[in-house]
């Protein structure tokens, strides 16, 4: 049995969970997000409590039956206090700005790269080298602030590029020649 499966998750008394036809909703104060549920996994609402089972098993039931339990607490979670990604740009000249729906980066080409901004996300950038993300789905969240830190990844040499606040690059010894 799957530890993390087996785990029940806590209704708070402001969210309200339903599941017909093998999609559960999840509604909430922030919003509303859905999960459809695949064959050979079952979700029932008992209690304040959503509980996960599985029919079998097999290892692709197995597989899924934590997967879907932690995608249900992430949605809850969501849906009460939502998610937040920090980004921070390091290097001279690099910076960033809000223009509209669209995020402007200066990372050192001869032009700004604008990325527009998905409806269901809020972008702020408190400074010039900060951007902070945040959403209600924790997925949706994380792949735009992987989308950005792609732009310019940080260099292993100088550590220059995008990087999630807090995350420390290992800098490399630059190579000579010689003996």
């Amino acid at each position: 049995m799957s530890r993390i499966g087996k785990m029940p998750v806590n209704i708070p008394e402001k969210v309200t969970v339903e599941i017909k036809d093998g999609i559960v909703v999840v509604k909430g104060p922030l919003g509303e997000l859905t999960l459809e549920i695949p064959e050979g996994i079952t979700v029932t609402v008992e209690d304040n409590q959503i509980k996960v089972t599985r029919a079998s098993d097999k290892r692709q039931h197995k597989i899924l039956h934590g997967t879907i339990r932690s995608l249900l607490n992430n949605m809850v979670i969501g849906v009460t206090q939502g998610f937040t990604k920090e980004l921070e740009l390091h290097g001279v000249g690099y910076k960033v700005e809000l223009a509209g729906n669209k995020l402007k980066v200066y990372i050192g080409l001869n032009h700004p790269i604008e990325v527009e901004i998905p409806q269901d996300l809020k972008v702020e950038t408190p400074s010039q080298t900060e951007i902070k993300i945040w959403g209600i789905d924790k997925q949706r969240v994380g792949n735009f602030a992987a989308y950005i830190r792609h732009l310019k990844k940080p260099d292993p040499y100088k550590g220059k590029g995008i990087r999630y606040k807090g995350e420390q690059i290992k800098l490399k010894e630059i190579k000579t020649l010689g003996a």
